[in-house]
């Protein structure tokens, strides 16, 4: 028998190249050094993704560092939401926007402000 090693900081969140690209040029143009994930109770359904440009992180913070240089500062208390997360730059017709996707989602609002979990 062997015994499993849970660790919730690895692979917690997947950055797509093209969103770190994007993060990266964001953060150039305002002169950040990180982005910092979150989620908080809100909306209809329960909860929003939450992302701040930083200079460091907050006391506790997951600390991932991208290939690029971005520092993504993920709040550990949001862990059991976030947990398995892709952050997705996708382009739909003339718009580009950061997507999450979440395979822990079961239920999203109908402007898609607000999602749920179990």
């Amino acid at each position: 028998m062997s015994v499993e090693t849970f660790d919730a900081s690895r692979d917690a969140i997947r950055v797509s190249e093209a969103a770190a690209s994007h993060l990266k040029k964001q953060l150039a143009q305002k002169g950040g050094r990180g982005v910092r994930i979150s989620v908080k109770e809100s909306g209809c359904t329960g909860y929003m993704y939450v992302m701040d440009e930083v200079e460091h992180g907050e006391e506790g913070d997951l600390v991932m560092a991208l290939d690029n240089g971005v520092e993504l500062y993920i709040d550990r208390a949001s862990l059991p939401v976030l947990q398995g997360t892709e952050i997705a730059y996708e382009k739909e017709g003339i718009n580009r926007t950061i997507k999450f996707l979440n395979p822990n989602v079961t239920a999203a609002c109908g402007c898609g402000e607000s999602f749920s979990v179990n």
